[in-house]
């Protein structure tokens, strides 16, 4: 298991930016999946951006492409996600979550593999809310 922890979060107006990270600590072999998810009230909790270790290949689900950005710090075992032009229905609670996969298909936003389920280390949460 890895552990993860996220700061980060906050309110801000529609436009606005926050920037969250995730602390983690590291696989000790391999390769693995590291992503944004996020649940709003009243939603299931659904993939926004994963990236993955071994070639640095990154995925977004359409609703948030060209508005955020998944990157890592392997040097600070930190993950990021830039978020800018912010909607309001982007607010929800955001999680940091990570899987070991052995390529980027298991880390891409359509399929069964995307489902939250399929990744075993969680964080605690972190909550955007972006007003109007």
């Amino acid at each position: 298991q890895v552990q993860l922890a996220e700061s980060g979060g906050g309110s801000v107006r529609a436009g606005g930016s926050l920037r969250l990270s995730c602390a983690h600590s590291v696989y000790t072999t391999g390769s693995y999946c590291m992503g944004w998810f996020r649940q709003a009230p009243g939603k299931e909790r659904e993939g926004v951006a994963t990236i993955y270790t071994g070639t640095h290949s990154t995925y977004y689900v359409d609703s948030v492409k060209g508005r955020f950005t998944i990157s890592r710090d392997s040097t600070k075992n930190t993950l990021y996600l830039q978020m800018n032009n912010l909607e309001p229905e982007d607010t929800a609670i955001y999680y940091c979550a990570a899987t070991a996969a052995g390529s980027g298909w298991w880390c891409r936003l359509q399929g069964p593999q995307s489902h939250p389920s399929e990744y075993k280390s969680w964080g605690q949460g972190t909550q955007v809310t972006v007003s109007s």
